[in-house]
This record gives C-alpha cells, sequence and structure tokens, in this order.
C-alpha cells in the first residue's frame, strides 16, 4: 500500500512538471513570469542588465533596464522604409558613461533644483549637487543610472508591454523617504507608444518628478539636424530662467518672441535669436474637454513625412533641441552634434519646490503619483 502511495506521488509530480513544462513552451510569457519570480525567490543579487523589445506591426522599440532606457524607436517614413527614429548607443553598457540621458527616465526630480536644497515644513532638505550648486535630474545617481527590476514582460501581448520597478530609498541623492517607482512601455493600437510613471512615496513626503527623457529625430537618428523639422506646443507662456536654467518664478508670454510654438513652424526659423537653442519648460494650456490627457506639442519631419503628437497629463513640458551635443559617438558609428535631436519631456515644473506659485511636486506618505504619455505616430505626404 505504501508502495502504491509512493508511485501515485511519483506520477502525479511527473505530471506537473510536464504540465509546466508544456505551458511554458508554447507562451513564452508565463516561462518569462515562472523564471522571474524563481530569480526573486532564490537570488538576492542585483538584477542583471538586459534588452527587451516589443514591437507591433511596423512599430518596435527597444529597451534597457539601466535606467529604465528607450534605447530604439523604428517607425515607417511615407514610403514605408522603416528607421531608427531616437539618438543613443549601441549598447547598454554604453549608457553607463552617459552625461546625455538618452532615453532614460530620470528622477527622483527631473530638471533642476536650485542650490540643489529646498524647505518644507520648516525642514529643509539638502540634496546632492551634479551641476554646479544645482541639482539636476536627481543627482549623480539618479533614476538614469540604476538597474531597474523587470516586474513584466508580455512582447506577445496584443499590447506588447513591459514595465520597470526600482525602489528608492530614505536619503538617496539626499531625497526624504523610501519611495516605489514603476513605468511601463506599451504599443498600443495605431501607432501608438505609451509611457506609464508612477509612484508611492510610502513614509516621508518627498517631492516626485519624473519625465522621460528620449531624444527625438523624426528623419532617423543619423540624418543631421532637426532645424527642419516644424513643431508645434501647445503652451502659450514659459517659466523663464537665469543664467543657471533656474526658474525665476515668473512667467512670460511666448507670443511675439522666439519661444512662439502656438502655430506650427520650423525649428531653426528663430533659434538663431537665442543663445543656444530651446531648453526651456512651456507651461501647458490645459482643457479639460480632452479627457485625463492633454495635446502638448506635434513634430513633423517633411522629408520623410514621420509625424509625431504628444498628449501627456501633467502641466509642463520642457522643449530641449540638444544643444550642449559635440562630437557624441552614438549608435551605428554615428556622430551626434548640437541639435541633432529634440527632446519634449513632459513634467511638473522645474525648481517647484522652492517656488510655491508653481503646482506642487510633494507627493505624502501614501499617495500616488502618476504620469502619463501617449506617442502617436503617423505618416504624412
Amino acid at each position: 500500500m505504501a508502495m502504491n502511495s509512493h508511485f501515485i506521488i511519483l506520477c502525479l509530480t511527473l505530471f506537473s512538471l510536464s504540465l509546466i513544462s508544456s505551458i511554458t513552451a508554447t507562451n513564452p510569457e508565463v516561462s518569462h513570469i515562472l523564471n522571474h519570480q524563481h530569480r526573486k525567490n532564490h537570488s538576492k543579487s542585483k538584477p542583471e542588465i538586459g534588452v527587451y523589445e516589443l514591437k507591433k506591426g511596423n512599430i518596435s522599440i527597444k529597451v534597457t533596464n539601466y535606467g529604465a532606457t528607450i534605447m530604439s524607436v523604428i517607425l515607417p517614413d511615407k514610403n514605408g522604409k522603416l528607421a531608427d527614429v531616437v539618438l543613443g548607443y549601441d549598447s547598454p553598457k554604453d549608457y553607463m558613461n552617459d552625461t546625455t540621458y538618452f532615453g532614460a527616465l530620470v528622477g527622483r526630480v527631473a530638471n533642476r533644483i536650485g542650490g540643489a536644497k529646498y524647505t518644507y515644513e520648516g525642514v529643509t532638505y539638502k540634496l546632492v549637487p551634479n551641476e554646479g550648486k544645482n541639482i539636476l535630474h536627481g543627482g549623480p545617481k539618479g533614476f538614469s543610472t540604476v538597474i531597474w527590476e523587470v516586474d513584466q514582460f508580455y512582447p506577445k501581448a496584443p499590447s506588447p508591454y513591459i514595465r520597470f520597478s526600482y525602489f528608492s530609498k530614505d536619503g538617496e541623492e539626499g531625497f526624504p523617504g523610501n519611495l516605489k517607482v514603476k513605468v511601463a512601455y506599451k504599443i498600443v493600437e495605431g501607432n501608438h507608444l505609451s509611457v506609464s510613471m508612477t509612484a508611492k512615496a510610502l513614509d516621508k513626503a518627498t517631492p516626485v518628478n519624473l519625465a522621460q527623457h528620449t531624444y527625438w529625430n523624426l528623419g532617423g537618428h543619423n540624418s543631421g539636424n532637426i532645424l527642419a523639422n516644424d513643431v508645434q506646443i501647445f503652451g502659450s507662456q514659459i517659466t523663464p530662467v537665469d543664467d543657471e536654467l533656474i526658474p525665476t518664478g515668473k512667467f512670460e508670454k511666448v507670443q511675439r518672441t522666439p519661444y512662439d510654438f502656438l502655430k506650427s513652424h520650423a525649428v531653426g526659423s528663430k533659434i538663431n535669436e537665442l543663445p543656444k537653442g530651446y531648453d526651456i519648460n512651456y507651461v501647458l494650456d490645459i482643457s479639460k474637454k480632452t479627457g485625463p490627457l492633454n495635446r502638448v506639442a506635434i513634430v513633423k519631419d517633411k522629408k520623410s513625412g514621420r509625424v509625431m503628437e504628444l498628449w501627456a497629463n501633467k502641466p509642463g513640458v520642457q522643449f530641449y533641441t540638444s544643444n550642449l551635443l559635440k562630437h557624441e559617438k552614438g549608435k551605428g558609428g554615428a556622430v551626434y552634434g548640437p541639435h541633432a535631436a529634440l527632446a519634449l519631456e513632459t513634467q511638473g515644473f522645474p525648481d517647484a519646490v522652492n517656488h510655491p506659485n508653481f503646482p506642487s511636486v510633494m507627493v505624502s506618505p501614501c499617495e500616488h503619483y502618476k504620469h502619463h504619455m501617449l506617442y502617436k505616430f503617423s505618416t504624412t505626404s
């Protein structure tokens, strides 16, 4: 009788193993989840750096969990010819020495905080400066320089999807409180790329302002500069800055200035009226009629016919024309120079922690921070 019981248990065990093998062989997503869970349960080592591809129809993107970075976005032009339209490097390792923030998820607080400090409820927090006396994009060891966990990866799903997570400890770069952060990249119907950034403060009030820092050149990452690109930005004001690019706290209308992109026109048409180029936060014209997301900007490359329309739920967008790029060696042997791309980083306002008249970026314990961007790609003749 005991022998029969052992035999039955053995058979059930073999059947279970066979069933799991069958499921994972036909469903790589289940295999990924099981293997990922196994690694989480049996390994305390740091996550490995990997490259992950999402593809749907004629759009594909590659991302790495180093900095939760977008490495490539491949899109067709008006003739169906494919090209990679974001600047970057060939290997994830190349991003470890990056000073450009190519494609990275930046935080805990994107953009600049003047004097690398702020005061909240009577307590002054000193942060770690990395741009003179100021702090930029979260400091020397911001979110763009850490290895994120891969929580979910569904490359075969109807809407291919990947989600990264990171646990930011209390005191990291001087910021208070433990913070759980997640970012998800998803290709959705109609050649759209969804980027969803969320965070939860666990124990202390902390500033959170995440941004996606991809450099776009719709003609192709190695096609020259973007000065002929037509751009429209749905923001009628900017937050002017001082010589260190720290906001003054004032608002200025863009009309009759080089910053006016209320009507679409070429980036290069007025760029010479500025010392180096565009690097400014626009106050977006928010409309409740459009739902949770507002239209931020439209970019058109006439030669390729590619069009990118950006929607988001944040009050500002940093328009940057890669002014500081100089002989930067990128992927495929490309060398990037000034104005080789443009960035449109939706965000809370820069240095908001030091300007009570700006929308707050503070997140209280157990509150959720949510930042959603939607890139709509198309072509025109």
